[in-house]
């Protein structure tokens, strides 16, 4: 039995009231909530075990080390790796992205190479694209999503030509929650010789993820999206993918020698984690997987799976509500506007003074509002501890600013 109960007692915050009425967390999307056990584990770290990692032989020093070092076995087990030396840890989907683009794509693309991206990506995911287009000349080809919010793997795959380089895609939408098949992306891009970089920023919140049996080239990960720390995360690159990347940042643990003629870098995968790391945020985010698994992924998802049936019910019934993407089997992510003139950030601050914390904005996905045809959305985004109760909050609080804006 999934006891959501004894799960949201393991999360402080959701305790506390809001604007005098009960927390109704819904912006699981931009960053989680976060456990006692973590909350406790970077607390113990900071007070009791920190020094800094890899360059000390004292017992601090050893200690950090040993529990920085243990989380990419924690993160390999997560994602389905079977070799930990596959896992760069980093500060998140951002740095792990640049890496790829600045340390894989850019030596490699010239001007009229591709990349292909879908019009669902987070800026995260388009920026460093677009900075080799800048530069490079290199051509960023857009795959659009059907009118629910699908995207269709084998229009992916049509896109591809002799220039494409790299396919870049999400495996959950930040803001339509469409869930993509990148399995199929991958099986038909390695056919024609394409890497695949996967933004699993909320793919791996969301469902069991084993990137082996998906068959990516780069797998990204965001803590504080894991109910870990901000400033922790990791990318999962395959070995034949590192073997052709050139170090991204410079100093501190990447390297092996240096003098004034040459330097000689390290092993991967420190020889990509330059300078003193998160080292409390990365053993932070440990146990916060560590906590995820112990619950269990297949349950989160039952529970997600759940939520989301039910939200899309109750909000299907609302007639002025605009909800953006109906694709089949999405994740618990709701974005929408109201009919009439009510922007985004009025819902939301109506939402706000009954508890109710949603997002109000574009999302990080500027090519995906012109998708839409709106500048702004709402989103409600859910997560392991919400309730179908919460549901029933946000939508009579829906009904209120209706009543105001209507």
């Amino acid at each position: 039995m999934y006891d959501v109960t004894k799960i949201r007692a393991d999360f402080p915050i959701l305790s506390r009231e809001v604007n005098g009425k009960p927390l109704t967390y819904l912006d699981n999307g931009a960053s989680a909530q976060k456990p006692q056990v973590v909350i406790d584990a970077i607390t113990k770290a900071y007070a009791e075990e920190y020094a800094n990692v890899h360059r000390g032989l004292h017992y601090l020093s050893n200690l950090a080390t040993e529990k920085y070092e243990g989380v990419r076995g924690i993160i390999a087990r997560f994602l389905g790796v079977s070799d930990e030396d596959e896992i760069v840890l980093n500060s998140g989907t951002t740095e792990g992205i640049n890496m790829v683009a600045y340390g894989w794509a850019m030596p490699r693309m010239q001007a009229g190479d591709e990349i292909i991206l879908s019009v669902m990506e987070h800026h995260a995911n388009i920026v460093p694209w677009h900075f080799l287009r800048e530069r490079q000349g290199v051509v960023i080809k857009w795959v659009d999503t059907d009118a629910s919010g699908n995207l269709d793997p084998q229009k992916v795959l049509d896109a591809i030509t002799p220039k494409t380089k790299l396919i870049a895609v999400t495996q959950c939408s930040n803001v339509l929650g469409t869930v993509v098949d990148v399995k199929a992306i991958c099986d038909g891009a390695r056919a024609k010789g394409v890497p695949v970089l996967v933004d699993g920023s909320q793919g791996a919140v969301h469902m069991p993820v084993n990137v082996e049996d998906i068959g990516c080239d780069f797998y990204a990960i965001t803590g504080h999206k894991l109910y870990g720390p901000s400033g922790s995360g990791a990318i999962y690159v395959k070995k034949e993918r590192m073997a052709e990347m050139r170090p991204f940042l410079g100093g501190g643990d990447m390297i092996k020698e240096v003098s004034k003629e040459a330097v000689i870098y390290n092993d991967p995968p420190m020889k990509f984690e330059a300078g003193t790391p998160g080292i409390v945020q990365t053993i932070g985010l440990g146990v916060a997987l560590n906590y995820m698994m112990d619950v269990g992924m297949e349950a989160i998802a039952a529970h997600e799976a759940d939520l989301a049936s039910y939200a899309s019910e109750r909000l299907s019934g609302l007639n002025w509500l605009h909800l953006q993407g109906r694709a089949a089997g999405k994740a618990a992510i709701f974005s929408f506007t109201m009919a009439g003139a009510a922007h985004a950030h009025d819902i939301s601050t109506i939402l706000d003074k009954k508890g109710v914390a949603v997002r109000a904005g574009h999302h990080c996905a500027g090519p995906l509002m012109e998708h839409l045809g709106v500048s702004a959305t709402c989103r409600a985004s859910f997560a392991m501890y919400n309730t179908r109760e919460e549901v029933d909050t946000l939508v009579d609080a829906l009904e209120l600013a209706n009543d105001l804006f209507g």
